[in-house]
């Protein structure tokens, strides 16, 4: 069995980790929004992630239009964890391609978060 390779984010920054598996998602830094809404709730907006795998593009309505979207996955344990914007129609919504969902339900936050500090 091939075990697939997987990316490490630095201890002294907040990051986002997959809360099935714990593979490390993203860095606090690379967040940019988080009002945003997923099939299954709240979800956040990314700049740029780790240890994600992208399914093909197609083309979807979401709540703010049409958008050309691949799922992405955990590369570590397989779940489906949000989408990636590959191409987005409305010029309004063009900041958004190459940017990436991640959904509340499949993230848990790891290294040095405050108490207060909540999705």
């Amino acid at each position: 069995m091939v075990k697939t390779f997987q990316a490490y984010l630095p201890n002294c920054h907040r990051t986002y980790s997959c809360v099935h598996c714990r593979a490390h998602l993203a860095n606090h830094d690379e967040l940019i929004s988080k009002s945003f809404q997923g099939s299954q709730g709240r979800a956040y907006l990314f700049n740029s992630v780790v240890n994600v795998g992208c399914g093909p593009a197609e083309e979807r309505v979401l709540l703010t239009g049409l958008h050309a979207v691949a799922d992405i996955f955990c590369e570590c344990c397989k779940t489906t964890l949000g989408w990636k914007y590959e191409h987005a129609f409305e010029s309004s919504q063009k900041y958004k391609e190459g940017k990436y969902i991640i959904e509340l339900a499949h993230m848990i936050k790891e290294n040095g978060w405050d108490n207060d500090d909540r999705p």
